[in-house]
């Protein structure tokens, strides 16, 4: 077991991260660092806007996002409050409760799944859906065979 949970061979560190934009970025950014518990590990403004924020998840993988601009013609995801995301923890019951005391909008019940996975799912303050849970996904299967 490491610092990020149960890593190894068949888990490998997450290579991807979920990208968004918000209306209200700088708020987004409170919620998810000081009500969910993501790491605030860089926030970059341009101008008064967010342009570019990386939040981790303390156990592995994160979140990017910034400031939504209505104006620009290429948008690098979606636009704010139509995202969703699953995060991987192996203390869903504990964040569940703190979450709960907190008022955050529940959307889904925690509940054991038949997959394995014990897990439930909230709004954050744009409308985007954070499901938790601890479902690491099947392993993948050996390249040489």
């Amino acid at each position: 077991m490491t610092a990020l949970g149960n890593i190894g061979p068949s888990h490998p560190p997450p290579r991807s991260r979920q990208a968004l934009q918000a209306r209200d970025a700088p708020a987004l950014i409170d919620f998810l660092v000081d009500t969910v518990g993501f790491l605030r590990t860089a926030v970059y403004e341009d101008g008064g806007r967010v342009a570019h924020a990386q939040l981790d998840w303390p156990e592995g993988g994160g979140v990017m996002l910034g400031s939504y601009d209505p104006e620009a013609t290429a948008e690098a995801c979606g636009k704010p409050g139509t995202s969703g995301a699953y995060v991987v923890t192996d203390r869903v019951d504990d964040l569940y409760q703190r979450l709960r005391a907190a008022d955050v909008k529940i959307t889904a019940e925690i509940e054991d799944k038949p997959y394995g996975s014990r897990e439930f799912a909230v709004q954050d303050p744009e409308g985007n859906r954070w499901s938790f849970g601890t479902y690491r996904g099947e392993p993948r299967p050996d390249p040489g065979r």
